[in-house]
This record gives C-alpha cells, sequence and structure tokens, in this order.
C-alpha cells in the first residue's frame, strides 16, 4: 500500500524537507534560513524556533496543493534524548518534554520530534521519529573509555549508516540482520560503525571528543595538552567547545570546513575571490591528507572490532562527492573488503521509508519513555 509521508530533517540552519506519495516526491526541498531569519533566537533553546520553522513547512505544503487531511504520518529526525536501540518511536509526551528542555543536549534534531508532533496534530495522523542520533547498541567492551568516570557513549549518523548499510545488504541479496559492515559517515560531522548482525556494536562518536577529526570537528586530541589548554586561563569554557566543535579540524588547519573549494585551491593553486584559506596548498594537502588518514584509520580500528569479517564497506555523506577522498580511502583500506559509495545523504528516504514500515507493521512501532 502507498502512504503520503512528510518527512522533516531539520539542520542547525535550513530544514530538509520532504513529501511523498508513495515513493514518488511531491517536493523535496532544503529550505535555508538567514542570519537574519535566526537573529531573534540567538542565545536561546533552539526549540524556540518551532514557529518559524512550522509556517515554512505548512507554506511549502500549501504552495504545492497538499492539504493537510491528506497526510498519513509526519516523521522527524529524531534529537537529542536518552539513549534507545535502532526503530521507528511514535512521538509521546515524554519524548516532547525531552526535546523540549534539552534534558539531554539542545541541537537543531531536537525541533524533528517536536515538528512532526506539531503538524501531524493538525493533521490528525501519527507523528515517528527513526534511528535518532543517540542509538545506543554497544557491546559493553565499547564503553571501556580508561575513565570510569566519561565513558565511551554512542552518537553517531544512526539513519543515514543503517539506511544505506540495508541498501547495501539488499543489493547483495543478504539481511542486514545477517551481515557484518562498516559503514563511514563523512560531513561536518563524522562516524564510522562496525555492524554486526543489526546492531552498531561500536562506533566513533559523531559529536564531539572521539574519532578522526573532521572538516569542523578536532576528534579526538591528545588529553594532557587539552586539560592544559582547559586550566591555562587562556580560554573559556565555550571557546575549548568551540575548538573540538566548530573551529577545530580542517577549519582549524586551513581556515575553510569547505572541502570542495580546499580541493580546487590545491588543483589550481589559485584562491578564488572572498576565499578563507589561510593556509599554503602543501599546507591544504597535508590536511586533506590527514582528514582521509584519520578515516581511513578508524575503518581500520571497526575490522578489528569485526574480527576481520567484514562484508562492505560503506562510505557515505556529503564528503564523498569528492572524487579524490573515496578514492584515496581506497587505497587505505580497500584490501579489507569492498567498498561502496553513496554520496550524501539517505536520511530523507530513510524517514520515509520507516514511516512506511511504521503504518504496514504497527507492531514495530517503539514507545518512549
Amino acid at each position: 500500500m502507498d502512504y503520503n509521508i512528510l518527512v522533516i530533517n531539520p539542520g542547525s540552519t535550513s530544514d530538509d524537507i520532504g513529501y511523498y506519495r508513495g515513493e514518488k516526491p511531491v517536493f523535496e526541498v532544503t529550505a535555508r534560513y538567514s542570519v537574519k531569519d535566526l537573529a531573534p533566537y540567538e542565545g536561546k533553546n533552539v526549540t524556540e524556533q518551532l514557529p518559524l520553522r512550522r509556517q515554512l513547512i505548512l507554506d511549502y505544503l500549501a504552495n504545492h496543493k497538499i492539504p493537510l487531511e491528506e497526510i498519513d504520518a509526519v516523521i522527524g529526525r529524531g534529537g537529542l534524548l536518552h539513549a534507545l536501540e535502532g526503530g521507528v518511536y511514535a512521538v509521546n509526551d515524554a519524548m516532547i518534554r525531552d526535546l523540549e528542555t534539552g534534558h539531554y543536549g539542545i541541537h537543531a534534531s531536537n525541533l524533528g520530534g517536536i515538528l512532526a508532533q506539531d503538524i501531524a496534530a493538525r493533521a490528525h495522523c501519527p507523528s515517528f521519529i527513526a534511528d535518532p542520533v543517540i542509538v545506543d547498541e554497544f557491546e559493553p567492551v565499547a564503553r571501556y573509555s580508561g575513565m570510569p568516570e566519561n565513558p565511551r557513549i554512542s552518537i553517531f549518523h544512526a539513519l543515514s549508516q543503517k539506511r544505506v548499510a540495508r541498501l547495501i545488504a539488499e543489493k547483495l541479496g543478504k539481511s542486514y540482520e545477517d551481515i557484518d559492515c562498516i559503514v563511514c559517515h563523512g560531513g561536518g560531522g563524522v562516524s564510522v560503525g562496525a555492524h554486526h548482525k543489526g546492531r552498531v556494536i561500536d562506533v566513533t562518536n559523531g559529536f564531539e571528543g572521539d574519532g578522526p577529526m573532521t572538516p569542523q570537528r578536532s576528534g579526538s586530541t591528545p588529553g594532557a595538552k587539552l586539560v592544559h589548554m582547559c586550566f591555562s586561563g587562556q580560554y573559556t569554557e565555550r571557546e575549548i567547545r568551540f575548538k573540538m566543535q566548530g573551529k577545530g579540524g580542517l577549519v582549524a588547519y586551513t581556515g575553510t570546513s569547505d572541502v570542495k573549494e580546499l580541493e580546487e585551491f590545491i588543483a589550481s593553486g589559485k584562491k578564488q575571490p572572498g576565499s578563507v584559506i589561510t593556509c599554503s596548498v602543501e599546507e591544504a594537502k597535508l590536511a586533506l591528507e590527514a582528514l582521509i588518514y584519520q578515516l581511513s584509520k578508524a575503518i581500520g580500528e571497526m575490522a578489528v572490532v569485526l574480527k576481520g569479517e567484514v562484508l562492505f564497506i560503506a562510505l557515505t555523506g556529503g564528503l564523498m562527492h569528492s572524487r579524490y577522498i573515496p578514492q584515496r580511502i581506497s587505497q587505505y583500506v580497500g584490501w579489507i573488503a569492498p567498498i561502496y559509495v553513496f554520496p550524501g545523504s539517505e536520511e530523507k528516504d530513510a524517514l520515509r521509508v520507516a514511516a512506511c514500515r511504521a503504518l504496514q507493521h504497527p507492531e514495530i512501532v517503539r514507545q518512549y519513555s
């Protein structure tokens, strides 16, 4: 049976929205907010942007002449909640309370469940989230960090990783629940996961402080020096956190987090007008190679987690639009398993499929508590 599904995937400065009749998209759009749009909300909980973002979605539906009563379900990207197993969750009052208060963290993705419930209430249909970023399927041994007060935690691109793994498994005539694979999602944040029979038993933290550096994040960094920086009096806590997330990684070494701009600079040796690149061509080459090196090293670590039994390696996310990055990663880790490249994000389609699955099989829908 075909269902009419509204998909909402909020980001810090944009909303990725799609409306589908069956598998056919009526519209798919990334709606971006200007600095002026977001200025009234600076320093406030991101959930205060609800009226702004709700109206934008309602306007898109109206512009495409989509009556609210036609919608069968609304599904949003899950936000920062307490640790959950992967799956589809009904949006309920307990979930909304934790998303609105930011009890487990404040992030734009918190708006996913809130917007889904808000619009679903107007459309008199169910609302869901699926495979939120805090999916936690760790084996107990993976939680050990060497510091009991600071265990390793699971925050990663669960929706994207699981969708790509399922697609490749199906292509190979296998069930995701029967195979072992490694998925690397590379974007502004990076996460590399070991998937064992439908569960992500270990993964680098895609939010902050663990794993490879990214275009904007420092990833793992030497601990003693970081402690010294924290207590040196030269930085506030906010400034340190900004070095870890926002101004770390490639942008710290090169001045830009735009990998496409960096690759063009390396190829031409020239900066474009208005460029924010602060390094030489040689420094840019080395920084980009360091990013690739660290991604590859993390993939190798996950191969160890899976004891070398790896059916495939999947590379996905915005970084994989580059022709150079997947090629270089393949040179490092291609000996481990066949590599499949899925540039960009499968998140909207993953949410659509999850909502259809929930409507068709209500017994799979989990309750948040």
